[in-house]
């Protein structure tokens, strides 16, 4: 982790003035010192609870008796450290115990434990789960719930997807029916019972916390007892695992929420993922099925409530594919400096009389280490960039929050599916460098492309999130998103063009801005849908790198302004991490823009048994 405190810590305070933040009253008490404690606390925690520990994770897997899920005694050691260390409610009020700590600074601590083992870290959907609750509940259900999560006496969950819908919400059959005539009257809210099935759902059972608060969308039966189609009849659930009183405190009785089976992953194993049954009878409540459930916000509007959610969760995983990028980065990059292998091109190197030379100085080895640093490092920028706006969203003066809404709308879609596709590649290419050593368990990259592999999946697959980006975002308020974007991208355009250094760069991501733009615009030209999102994919990959060509060119400006406070090594790998992104990623931008452009039909169109 040695090498990566630089680098965050440049991200953070020279690129993106984290610091200055506390010049905003929610921010006032706080000051570069403490940011930094907060990140020596984290880094520390990160190296002595979970690196340890991320091979032994991966090995013993969860295990289910029956009745309880076992998980290694590291696991519970690292959730309690975590737990002890403030970081589940750091950017809380202090008045619940919170540290009111920016998102961007949240964001760049935790990032030490998903470098150290993503398998293990795993809170951060108890944390978005209480944060939900603390925008939508009420002050009862924030109290009971929220309030012990934030401290790790509970822990959450998100409970969308079910085994025949899948990511189609508008498909969910969990049914939620008021529990009898005095529903209205529960202090924890309107009680009803639920009854389904719930598939994929990440620490969904466990014990290492006192309980566990799942966040359910299901859907309440009209009149005729039907529910209604589409997302417009989702509500939103609170359904602990144990049943909790007014005062916080378990009342003894289980709940009707049944662990059905443990699903066995490619990666992240040592995280749970399971199949809950709810409302089916194994642990009656009052003597009646159905798993008992508190409405969140207005019913029918439990998916609205749950984006609240899932905007979080999408950026913090965009961040967990980025730190499984710089961890295979940083093995092989240590690899690469200690094997000795073959010997140099050229007539000196056909004498095997010489010494063979260690594989860094050979350029192909060179040239993936450098695609890794490019695309990991870049990936972490772009979502400590999204943390940046999520902070100014929350603080910012009205004019300049909206604008931070808008960006992130359109942003999140890229900060979560760019990192997961590119920062796998990153993993492959660890591989690579390791040759057959890293296709073996004897060194970490395997695992850490194992566990990149999820990402691409996790919280809305590339097809989704490509389809979100240029079916919606980049319309929206009559494309205000995007040319919000635009702007940005362009006075970065502006100020790296009066740098020599930088003035190629500059030109280089002005083509590739103006072919996204006219891409964007011949997509939607005919306003079929189906002619414009058949290659959302592509539009996606080209609309993300240069995106990402843009962090790297205001990245490079800042190393060129930060010289003087900076080590030479660091600012000039900086330097030719931009230099590899332009030279031999953006050009990418035209190929994938193309059939964008002509609304290419060849994958919509050939008939099924063509296949």
């Amino acid at each position: 982790m040695t090498s990566f405190r630089p680098t965050l810590e440049f991200l953070l305070y020279q690129w993106l003035g984290a610091d200055k933040l506390t010049q905003r009253p929610r921010f006032a008490d706080h000051g570069r010192e403490t940011f930094d404690a907060v990140l020596d606390t984290c880094e520390r925690i990160a190296r002595e609870k979970y690196a340890p520990f991320n091979r032994l994770v991966d090995q013993q897997e969860p295990r289910f008796d029956g009745e309880r899920v076992h998980l290694p005694q590291a696991t519970q050691d690292a959730y309690d450290a975590y737990a002890a260390s403030g970081m589940l409610s750091a950017a809380q009020d202090e008045d619940i115990g919170g540290m009111q700590l920016p998102y961007t600074v949240e964001a760049a601590a935790n990032s030490f434990f998903a470098l150290a083992s993503i398998s293990i870290s795993s809170s951060l959907l108890s944390v978005g789960n209480a944060n939900l609750l603390m925008v939508h509940g009420t002050a009862l259900q924030k109290e009971v719930f929220a309030l012990p999560t934030f401290s790790g006496r509970f822990s959450g969950t998100m409970c969308l997807s079910e085994p025949q819908a899948g990511s189609s919400l508008s498909d969910v059959a969990t049914r939620a029916v008021p529990d009898g005539d005095g529903s209205e009257a529960d202090p924890l809210g309107p009680r009803f019972r639920l009854t389904g099935n719930k598939m994929w759902i990440s620490s969904g059972d466990h014990e290492l916390s006192e309980n566990i608060v799942h966040l359910v969308l299901a859907k309440i039966p009209g009149p005729d007892g039907q529910l209604v189609p589409g997302t417009r009849g989702i509500s939103l659930f609170i359904v602990p695992k144990k049943l909790v009183g007014t005062d916080g405190q378990l009342t003894g009785v289980r709940n009707d929420v049944a662990l059905a089976g443990l699903n066995h992953k490619l990666g992240w194993r040592g995280t749970t993922n399971t199949l809950l049954h709810f409302g089916e009878g194994k642990y009656p409540v009052e003597g009646r099925a159905g798993a008992v459930g508190y409405l969140v916000g207005p019913p029918g509007k439990g998916l609205a409530c749950m984006f609240h959610m899932m905007n979080e969760a999408r950026i913090a995983i965009g961040m967990a594919a980025s730190m499984l990028g710089l961890a295979g980065y940083y093995a092989s990059l240590d690899y690469a400096r200690n094997r000795p292998q073959g010997r140099p091109v050229g007539p000196a190197g056909k004498e095997a009389a010489r010494p063979q030379v260690r594989i860094i100085e050979h350029a192909d080895v060179r040239r993936m280490l450098l695609a890794q640093k490019a695309y990991a490092e870049g990936g972490l920028a772009l979502n400590l960039y999204c943390a940046r706006l999520v902070d100014e969203q929350h603080t910012g003066a009205p004019e300049a929050a909206d604008e931070a809404r808008l960006l992130l709308e359109v942003l999140t879609p890229i900060a979560k599916s760019w990192p997961s596709e590119w920062c796998l590649e990153a993993n492959s290419l660890a591989i690579q460098v390791h040759g057959g050593y890293g296709y073996t368990r004897d060194f970490p990259v395997e695992q850490y492309w194992r566990d990149n592999r999820l990402n691409m999946i996790h919280e809305g697959t590339h097809g989704i999130q490509a389809t979100d980006l240029l079916g919606r975002k980049v319309l929206m308020e009559n494309g205000r998103g995007l040319q919000l974007l635009v702007s940005r991208m362009q006075a970065t355009i502006a100020q790296a063009a009066r740098q020599p250094t930088l003035a190629a760069h500059a030109t280089a991501l002005e083509g590739a801005l103006q072919q996204v733009l006219a891409a964007t615009q011949a997509a939607w030209a005919t306003g079929e849908p189906a002619e414009a999102l058949a290659n959302a994919v592509p539009y996606l990959q080209a609309f993300g790198h240069t995106v990402m060509a843009w962090v790297w060119l205001d990245v490079a400006g800042a190393t060129l302004r930060s010289d003087a406070t900076l080590s030479v090594a660091a600012s000039v790998g900086r330097m030719g991490a931009a230099r590899y992104f332009y030279h031999y990623e953006l050009p990418q931008v035209a190929a994938w823009l193309q059939v964008v452009a002509q609304r290419d039909t060849t994958c919509a169109d050939l008939p099924e048994d063509a296949f």
